[in-house]
């Protein structure tokens, strides 16, 4: 065979195999939908940490291990920061309870009051409280639009336009009936979760033998305090020390309906400097003005611009001198 026969000849065989290989492929695709694996279900996202879960975590990193205490409320585990008084004989233990966004380390009340309460003989134990939910349900804000012009008696329009502002009106108070129903079951779900945290912050502190038990909130901290204590009124807290109380968005009552009635001594700590927390302040007083029974006090501090530092000795000096009074001189 001459030789350029020979070269065209595997050309040419191999020009005859790959329509039919192709052809087969086409006609028979069962094997390889026999060999597609099965349809795997979707890797379900774990749930997105509260951002007080966010915080507490990284806080884990930077404070000494002995100080931290993961309490359990029913299915909550939160971080705790416990502090032992630094005597042989303590005179018992502060339940420190931060206000919204703070921290159980909040540079403001919160760290220097648990760092300094164990150098006035009383032990501090500062609580992770869990996001507020009923905060994140946004009521509906309603933009009043411009008054269209009244259409003509006969044309088209001025026999639907009526209708549909009427349906139109009816839907947006179904869906504002049903935002606040749900925020008022939210409300309820957010008081009792932190209920529940006081009361594994409590019984820690009866572990560690704490002889007097006090409840001690900043900023909406402050109102959970003396809501918890109003409405469970536990045999263990003696006293409830407010400082900066403020009441949340969608919390109720109020605190000047709350404190007054409290069946045991309440300090009321407040910055005169504003007239928001100053007329509040007073509005509190005056309450507790009208039953004689009341074991309200209160303490006015001036707020320091420009030194944090001397601030925050000032809240501490009046907190320790509320809870270790001097006997009176001679």
């Amino acid at each position: 065979m001459p030789p350029v026969y020979r070269l065209a000849l595997p050309a040419l065989c191999l020009s005859l195999i790959l329509p039919c290989a192709f052809s087969v492929e086409a006609a028979d695709p069962a094997p390889a939908a026999a060999e597609k694996p099965a349809e795997e279900k979707p890797v379900e996202r774990q749930p997105l940490l509260e951002r007080s879960q966010e915080e507490a975590t990284a806080l884990e990193r930077k404070i000494p291990a002995q100080e931290q205490q993961q309490l359990q409320a029913g299915t909550d585990s939160f971080l705790a920061l416990w502090k032992p008084a630094n005597t042989a004989e303590p005179k018992g233990a502060v339940i420190i309870i931060p206000g919204a966004g703070e921290t159980v380390d909040w540079p403001q009340a919160i760290s220097p009051l648990r760092r300094k309460l164990p150098d006035a003989e009383w032990s501090s134990l500062s609580i992770t409280l869990p996001d507020l939910q009923s905060e994140a349900i946004a009521p509906r804000i309603v933009e009043v639009a411009p008054a269209p012009k009244t259409p003509d008696a006969g044309s088209k329009d001025a026999t639907t336009a009526a209708p549909i502002e009427q349906v139109a009106g009816g839907e947006a108070d179904v869906a504002d009936k049903a935002i606040v129903e749900t925020t008022e079951e939210q409300a309820k779900a957010d008081a009792e979760r932190i209920f529940a945290r006081i009361d594994a912050a409590i019984a820690y502190a009866e572990q560690q033998s704490a002889r007097s038990i006090i409840v001690l909130g900043h900023g909406t901290g402050a109102y959970w305090a003396a809501r918890y204590l109003s409405e469970k009124q536990p045999s263990q807290v003696e006293k409830l020390v407010m400082v900066a109380a403020q009441t949340p968005v969608t919390a109720t009552p109020g605190l000047a309906e709350l404190t007054p009635a409290l069946k045991l001594p309440t300090a009321d700590i407040f910055y005169m400097d504003k007239p928001g927390d100053r007329n509040a302040a007073l509005e509190r007083l005056q309450a507790s003005k009208r039953l004689k029974t009341s074991g309200f006090s209160q303490v006015s501090l001036k707020a320091l611009p420009g030194n944090a530092r001397a601030e925050q000795e000032q809240l501490v000096r009046r907190v320790r001198g509320w809870l270790n009074p001097q006997p009176a001189a001679d």
